[in-house]
């Protein structure tokens, strides 16, 4: 008995570790190869409720209305490009969770090679003119220098 008690016990901890993802049993396609594609679909669009989580790991009802549209139509033959482009004519890029790179979203995918550019320069303005601001001693702070070292000798 107390055997059967650890191995449930195990078998609750591999299971709490294991993604769950929102998608509900109605929502599931009966064919396992088009369910494959509609959760590799749903883990690639945003949830425009949470807008931090995928459609698959989203509970909000537009998720579940998004998540069904996948569904549907890759079950009247679309394409996974298709239904993409499908759901980018009706919501934008911002439903991508990675949009693509064009002239309208080159300022988001380059910002943080431009910050870390301007970063640098900045670090290297600011070392270069630190070695710039030391000023040689002048003869009086040299012969002040040379009396104290000699002092401690």
């Amino acid at each position: 008995m107390r055997r059967l008690g650890t191995i449930l016990a195990l078998l609750l901890c591999l299971m709490a570790g294991a993604p769950a993802g929102a998608v509900q049993p109605d929502e599931m396609l009966a064919d396992p190869v088009l369910e494959a594609r509609a959760r590799a679909l749903s883990a690639e669009l945003r949830c425009m409720v949470c807008q931090n989580q995928s459609i698959d790991d989203s509970e909000a009802d537009l998720a579940r209305d998004l998540r069904l549209i996948v569904r549907e139509r890759l079950k009247a033959g679309d394409s996974d490009r298709a239904v993409r482009r499908y759901l980018v004519a009706r919501y934008g890029d911002f439903i991508l969770l990675k949009p693509p790179f064009d002239a309208e979203t080159w300022l988001l995918w380059l910002t943080p090679v431009l910050a870390a550019a301007f970063a640098s320069l900045a670090i290297w303005r600011a070392a270069r003119g630190r070695k710039a601001a030391v000023a040689p001693l002048s003869a009086a702070e040299s012969q002040r220098l040379e009396a104290l070292l000699s002092r401690e000798e």
